[in-house]
């Protein structure tokens, strides 16, 4: 049983501290920018590669310190992705963030993740994320672009109406929510 509870965070209020600069961090940094292109990240690796640097001349919220993790590195910051190519090193910094109450993701290693970065789908402001609870990554990448070509392009119009129309309403938060859920009964419906 999948027991994750899925929540959508304001990226550009928190810190992420990503430790590692090659491929996997590459790919982890792409992934948060995509979805949060406001997010705040800092990379801490004794190498970062071209591919992050090239990513920096662009995100100004983007810090590259090229140096070996050290625990104070951890300081101020909220998310820490360890993303370095040594086991012994992402449990190191899996301890000292347990140890600070900073929330943690250690790629590829889902017993030391305090979250995950899932498969997203994005239509305009729909987000829909997906998790397999870490077993699968393939799978919810399937799922999401199985979700991307069957939902219309069409649903950011929808869900402007629907916020205008709920903007509108000039009733108790209870009735807002029976008018909204009748005019949004028939959308499933065959």
């Amino acid at each position: 049983m999948n027991t994750l509870y899925p929540i959508f965070l304001k990226t550009e209020k928190l810190h992420f501290l990503i430790i590692g600069g090659g491929k996997t961090a590459f790919e982890k940094v792409n992934f948060i920018y995509k979805n949060s292109p406001d997010a705040i990240i800092t990379i801490v690796a004794k190498e970062i590669s071209e591919e992050i640097k090239s990513i920096s001349t662009t995100q100004k919220s983007m810090i590259l310190i090229e140096k070996t993790f050290e625990p104070n590195d951890l300081n101020n910051k909220q998310l820490v992705i360890a993303a370095t190519a040594d086991k012994n090193t992402n449990e190191v910094i899996y301890k000292e963030s347990k140890q600070r109450n900073v929330l943690i993701n250690v790629a590829d290693t889902p017993d030391l993740c305090d979250f995950y970065l899932g498969s997203i789908v994005t239509k305009g402001d729909l987000k829909i994320a997906i998790s397999t609870n870490g077993k699968s990554p393939t799978m919810s990448k399937r799922l999401r672009e199985f979700f991307e070509d069957i939902l219309p392009d069409e649903l950011q119009t929808l869900i402007d109406n629907l916020h205008e129309y709920r903007s509108s309403l000039k009733m108790n938060f209870e009735q807002k929510v029976k008018a909204l859920n009748e005019i949004t009964d028939t959308f499933l419906k065959k």
